[in-house]
C-alpha cells in the first residue's frame, strides 16, 4: 500500500469500514449484493494489488469489478467464464452470520448447488438473495437451505 513503509510494521494495516464503489453492472457480486451502487465492508489487510499489474490481469480475464473511493485499490474481482471465481479484498466474515450470511459466502453456496443462474435472473435493485425462493427440484433450494428450526 502506498503508505506502507517496508522498515516499519507497525500501523501499516487499513483497518475499519471501507466503502468500495462498483464499476460495472455486469458483476454477479454485485448482483448479490442486490445491484447496490456500492458497498460497506471491514477491511483488515496489509496487502493489496499492484496498480501495474491491473492491465495485464483483465486482459488475462481477471475482471476488477469493486475498486476503493480513490479508485485506487481493487476491492473485488471476478474471473471470466468461470461460474464462480470470485475474490475480495476485505472481510465478509464480519458480519456473515448463520442464518444471515454475507453476499460472497451465498454465492459461493448457490454455485456449489447449481442454483447462481437461477438466483441471479430474480434479484431485482437492492433486494437480497436471501428474498428469494426459487421453485427448484434441486433437494439444495433456498427453502431446503436456510430454515428456522
Amino acid at each position: 500500500m502506498p503508505e506502507h513503509n517496508p522498515g516499519i510494521m507497525g500501523a501499516t494495516m487499513r483497518l475499519g469500514r471501507r466503502t468500495t464503489h462498483f464499476v460495472t453492472d455486469d458483476s454477479i457480486v454485485r448482483k448479490l449484493y442486490g445491484n447496490m451502487d456500492s458497498i460497506d465492508e471491514r477491511h483488515r489487510h496489509r496487502y493489496e494489488v499492484n496498480p501495474i499489474h491491473i492491465e495485464a490481469f483483465e486482459k488475462a480475464g481477471m475482471k476488477f469489478v469493486g475498486r476503493s473511493d480513490d479508485n485506487e485499490r481493487m476491492e473485488i474481482l471476478e474471473l471470466e467464464n468461470h461460474p464462480y471465481f470470485v475474490g475480495v479484498q476485505y472481510h465478509p466474515e464480519y458480519i456473515s452470520r448463520p442464518l444471515k450470511p454475507s453476499a460472497p459466502y451465498l454465492g459461493l453456496i448457490w454455485a456449489a448447488c447449481g442454483e447462481l443462474k437461477n438466483v441471479l435472473i430474480h434479484v431485482t435493485k437492492q433486494q437480497s438473495p436471501t428474498d428469494i425462493t426459487i421453485k427448484s427440484p434441486s433437494p439444495f433450494s433456498h427453502a431446503n437451505l436456510f430454515r428456522h428450526t
